[in-house]
């Protein structure tokens, strides 16, 4: 009861003869009666120091049990290598266990919540990458990864495969008819920004760039998944859910070749029961301007920039949720109304429909690479 107030070596001596016990019983099966009579001997040794306070009698029988008891077990071969994984281990299941409890990473692949978050965009230049030092710096601190594939002889791109590097790197190979290349980019990138023509149908003559410049990396952020589990999401707030049951999404999905559920990453702009109105470039939430930095920021900008304000969805039969500044939205119960601060160029809620309370994840909590401008919290 009052170990705290004894000498160091007799409450050592204490936690030796614990642990000599437990060893003792674990193994008396297979010492035999005379090794265990022995060790029961030295254990005894050991106590009769510690109760007489005989600091030199301690050490002296700790070595011993320590050496006996060294002698009795079998040899652990590559010892080091086992602490090194049981470590590595240990390490795999509190990562594993932050990611499925409470922050989980998730990478911005489109442009549909700029300025807010940056996604996976290309970047044609007419100039040749920069040495590969300056290449490794600008990756590490400003996630750009460099693209120059020039034809070495004529040729057509017969197909572009996007596929894992180590895990976790995109890259994508470009078959042509002569020789395949290999572009750190992906491929909606080198189709999208760099131009690239996959079906055939352009001659690339010798030497001539296919795609050259560089690729911003998707803002890289990590997603709160405690908060929601002690209070309602916010409207305002970017958050992230899955694609489940969202038939639009799924169909398309499915086009494309994606099997299973998708992460998204939106601002959510309406709660159940919220009443919306797009009159652009304006968001109105239950007849009143929408409040709050995001809506804010998206409602300034300019026809320049990527966050020029709120727009409806057109009309037609293709068409969904918002169509026109006369048309109003209220939001299901137990649904959420998730729209892109890109507004011009995201696909949302007045396409795609609502988003089930079930399938919220969390919301988008810090950005934690690359080290830009938007590096930090996510507003």
């Amino acid at each position: 009861m009052f170990t705290l107030f004894l000498p160091r070596y007799v409450q050592e001596a204490k936690a030796v003869l614990k642990s000599a016990n437990k060893l003792l019983c674990y193994n008396r099966d297979i010492w035999g009666s005379a090794a265990c009579a022995e060790f029961e001997a030295k254990m005894k040794a050991l106590e009769m120091a510690s109760r007489e306070r005989d600091r030199d009698g301690v050490g002296e029988a700790t070595a011993q049990i320590d050496a006996l008891a060294g002698g009795l077990l079998p040899p652990r071969h590559d010892s080091g290598w086992r602490e090194n994984c049981e470590v590595f281990l240990v390490a795999i299941v509190i990562a594993l266990g932050v990611r499925t409890y409470f922050l989980q990473p998730f990478t911005i692949p489109t442009g549909s919540m700029q300025p807010t978050l940056n996604g996976i965009i290309g970047h044609p230049t007419k100039s040749p990458p920069p040495n590969l030092l300056k290449q490794l710096a600008e990756f590490a601190v400003r996630g750009r990864s460099y693209v120059n594939v020039v034809a070495g002889k004529d040729e057509r791109v017969l197909e572009l495969t996007e596929k894992k590097f180590l895990f976790f790197f995109t890259v994508t190979d470009i078959r042509c008819e002569q020789e395949t290349h290999r572009a750190w980019s992906t491929r909606a990138a080198l189709v999208r920004d760099f131009r690239v023509d996959e079906r055939g149908q352009r001659l690339y003559h010798a030497g001539e760039v296919i795609a050259r410049g560089y690729v911003s990396t998707g803002d890289h952020v990590f997603v709160d998944k405690m908060t929601y589990n002690f209070r309602k999401p916010e409207r305002g707030e970017v958050f992230v859910f899955k694609t489940t049951g969202i038939e639009r999404i799924e169909a398309q999905l499915r086009a494309e070749g994606v099997e299973g559920s998708q992460f998204y990453i939106k601002r959510l702009a309406g709660l159940p029961g919220d009443q919306l109105r797009v009159d652009p470039p304006t968001l109105f939430v239950n007849g009143e301007r929408a409040h709050g930095y995001g809506f804010e920021r998206v409602m300034s900008g300019t026809k320049s920039q990527s966050h020029n304000g709120y727009h409806g969805y057109g009309n037609g039969p293709l068409y969904g949720n918002l169509p026109d500044p006369d048309t109003a939205f209220r939001v299901p119960t137990q649904c959420y109304f998730a729209m892109g601060d890109n507004s011009y160029n995201s696909s949302d809620s007045r396409y795609w429909g609502i988003v089930p309370e079930p399938n919220l994840m969390g919301r988008g909590f810090f950005v934690y690479w690359p080290f830009t401008s938007h590096w930090g919290l996510i507003k």
